[in-house]
């Protein structure tokens, strides 16, 4: 699509807070989300706000490695989530806590910086060879379609029965906010004017709060419990001193009480990096995925310019200082692509903002538990559109690839088939996502369909010719002419 703000270009300070927002409101849900389950698994209440200062943090030390040039915003990865659960619980009658959170941290960002290196001296072509767009183009449509059921779980708030998900009135209700906050987003996208088509997913959100309010407020009623959908209950922990500030990671780490119990150091950092380091090279398939996707929006090759060497310093580097403060290791952010895409601004000023907005904002209770008041079913209608513009522009880069042959045809269909089929694979604490199958599968499939060589595509076609081509004689074919008739033949015309 056409950039309303390239990467270079700086809206106006009133558009560009709005902007940073709703970049904001894009990344929030999963930003947060990862730490609230790591602490279900580990029995402990991670910081949401220090997540949050985290990204902010990573974010902008990946904007300095990659020279502000990639206008993309990092978050809490959902790779990870096994392997902090891992770090807290160790797994040989040991446990650091925060503190092995935060080695497991080192272990992802060093994978990263060993990738990058490499990078930096053999370049990139290996890469276009392994990962061409037939590959890596159903691989960032596989990213998009994988959260679709993320997206409708979010929407519907309900149960599955593994069929359908199982309805109420609340469900019900949930589910017509989160089509409210689409069809409001979608309105203001296509049909808003200037500023309004450039923020919808703020309008969008902030159309589906209201209307969840107000069913909220009937819940209160005698009987009507069931419409109760805000928790605005969360608004009494501002009487709470440590509500104003973030839980640091590294804080938490150095304040001791650990479980020595009978493990040793060793085994115990072992099964860290053992939890850590696999899933590094898991995020870094994404990593490229994502900045394929976004070079393509931009329309500059940010593999080349920056370089990739440079983004990966970004993210691991980013993803060892945002795991410092927030606890959680950083990845860059779909969602943040889609946003993007969607609002035309690609403005690094922008992702900037973002990020600082992330930082301060992580000490003004108010905002940061009004922002946990969102209902998850209106994040979940604006996840449908951002999470189908991931999988759109997927599909668009591989528009010019050829499926007419079959080389193609098998590599797309491998890699959509697996993805979308759910083949993810778990060894140990190690977990391989369905994207990263998939895209294992996909090089592996590009490889055994092309170990030849690709012929000349004209080679094997047949010639194609017109009724024009048809009517004149084959060039180097010589003319000749109709036998002439017999005497009989001419008679027999005339009688006729």
């Amino acid at each position: 699509m056409k950039l309303v703000y390239g990467v270079k270009d700086r809206p106006k300070t009133g558009q560009l807070i709005l902007f940073a927002l709703q970049q904001l409101l894009a990344i929030l849900a999963a930003t947060i989300a990862v730490p609230m389950m790591v602490g279900g698994n580990a029995g402990i209440e991670m910081s949401n706000s220090a997540a949050l200062f985290g990204a902010g943090v990573g974010t902008i030390v990946y904007l300095l490695f990659t020279k502000f040039k990639s206008p993309v915003f990092l978050g809490s990865s959902f790779a990870f989530i096994g392997s902090m659960s891992a770090a807290f619980a160790g797994g040989v009658s040991m446990s650091l806590g925060y503190l092995g959170l935060l080695i497991g941290a080192v272990f992802a960002g060093i994978v990263y910086v060993i990738i990058s290196l490499i990078v930096k001296f053999a370049g990139v072509k290996w890469i276009d060879k392994i990962m061409p767009a037939v590959v890596i183009g159903p691989t960032v449509a596989l990213i998009g379609l994988s959260l679709a059921g993320s997206a409708i779980a979010q929407a519907t708030s309900a149960a599955s029965n593994g069929n359908a998900y199982i309805m109420n009135t609340n469900s019900i209700l949930c589910l017509i906010c989160a089509i409210v906050t689409l069809a409001v987003t979608v309105v203001c996208s296509v049909y808003g004017k200037k500023l309004m088509k450039m923020i919808p997913f703020i309008i969008g959100i902030l159309a589906g709060y209201v209307l969840a309010a107000i069913f909220t407020g009937f819940s209160y009623i005698e009987g009507a419990e069931a419409m109760r959908i805000i928790d605005f209950t969360k608004f009494s922990a501002l009487s709470e001193g440590s509500a104003w500030y973030p839980d640091f990671a590294f804080i938490e780490a150095f304040k001791g009480g650990y479980d020595a119990g009978t493990g040793t150091i060793g085994a115990y950092v072992g099964t860290i990096a053992v939890a850590y380091i696999p899933v590094a090279f898991v995020v870094f398939a994404e990593h490229l995925a994502d900045h394929k996707n976004i070079s393509s929006i931009i329309e500059t090759d940010l593999l080349k310019e920056p370089g990739l060497h440079r983004t990966l310093l970004g993210d691991g580097v980013g993803s060892i200082a945002g795991a410092f403060f927030g606890g959680c290791p950083n990845t860059t952010y779909g969602e943040s692509v889609g946003c993007v895409a969607i609002s035309g601004n690609a403005s690094i000023v922008t992702i900037l903002t973002t990020a600082v907005m992330a930082i301060v904002i992580s000490f003004i209770a108010p905002f940061t538990i009004f922002l946990s008041t969102i209902p998850s079913c209106v994040m979940g209608g604006v996840c449908i559109a951002l999470y189908g513009f991931i999988a759109v522009s997927g599909l668009k880069m591989i528009q010019k690839v050829d499926l007419n042959d079959n080389r193609n045809l098998f590599v797309v269909s491998v890699i959509l088939i697996t993805g979308v089929g759910g083949l993810a694979l778990a060894f140990g604490k190690v977990t391989l996502t369905s994207v990263a199958c998939s895209l294992i599968l996909g090089i592996l499939t590009n490889l055994l369909v092309n170990i030849k060589g690709k012929k000349d595509k004209n080679a094997d076609e047949p010639v194609q010719l017109t009724i024009e081509d048809a009517a004149e004689p084959a060039e180097g074919v010589a003319e000749t002419s109709a036998p002439e008739k017999t005497e009989e033949e001419e008679r027999n015309e005339e009688i006729r």
